[in-house]
């Protein structure tokens, strides 16, 4: 079995423009994706996929200096830019990544990788972590599938809704983070200013040129609990879990 990562992630952004770049750590946010993605057992290959406009270019170069592949294509249909990514890559499984998720629990999605070999899942994600930690692991055939059969505008967009929407075709299966989460209401995706400044006072406080554990996340909230409160307030939108970029 054979599985990649692919990274999206485009310069524009409609709440938080340019937000790809913004410094965290020390570091651009893109670069603490990747760093993260190349932190998952078992991938063949990353990918950092975007959008074809020229603003998009300084992406393309974060990718060239971080020695990962990169690819240009839709800036609105997603699952076309996924598609022709992976298409022509010799690969089993498809790890969906969004760019603004710099908090990704590589561990987790070690593990639902791992579960999604053993059941030959067509998509698995991991319950019982907080927003913006997860990933998609996707079977190459279920997203070709979807590609031809999705026509919704949500399905081109968010790349898996056709799945999750036909569990009689799909086979989906759910991963079990071995954490308990104390704190189920917390955002760790950067959506808005707010989520951009507790990732940034997260990174300040633990980033030490590895990738911040979760369990590490954890530990600093219960230990500054008034840090949730700097972005509590923000609504998700729907189907922006893992769907940025």
């Amino acid at each position: 079995m054979k599985a990649i990562a692919i990274i999206q992630s485009r310069i524009n952004s409609t709440r938080l423009p340019g937000k790809a770049l913004s410094i965290i750590g020390g570091k651009a946010l893109t670069y603490h994706v990747i760093e993260r993605a190349k932190a998952i057992e078992g991938l063949h290959k990353i990918i950092l996929a975007t959008g074809i406009g020229k603003e998009n270019q300084p992406l393309i170069d974060l990718a060239n200096s971080c020695s990962i592949d990169s690819f240009m294509g839709s800036e609105d249909d997603v699952l076309e830019r996924f598609y022709l990514a992976s298409k022509n890559i010799d690969c089993d499984y498809i790890i969906r990544i969004t760019g603004d998720n710099p908090l990704i629990d590589h561990i987790s999605a070690s593990s639902a990788l791992k579960k999604a070999y053993r059941y030959s899942a067509d998509h698995c994600t991991t319950e019982g972590i907080p927003l913006g930690t997860g990933v998609e692991v996707i079977k190459k055939e279920a997203l070709m599938r979807a590609y031809l059969e999705g026509k919704e505008p949500h399905h081109r967009e968010h790349v898996t809704p056709y799945i999750k929407e036909h569990p009689e075709i799909f086979y989906l299966l759910k991963n079990k983070s071995e954490l308990t989460n104390p704190f189920p209401d917390l955002r760790l995706t950067v959506d808005t200013a707010e989520d951009l400044e507790l990732i940034k006072i997260i990174y300040e406080r633990l980033y030490q040129g590895r990738p911040i554990l979760l369990q590490e996340v954890f530990e600093l909230i219960k230990s500054e609990p008034d840090l949730t409160k700097i972005n509590s307030h923000i609504e998700q939108r729907p189907m922006t879990h893992y769907s940025h970029g």
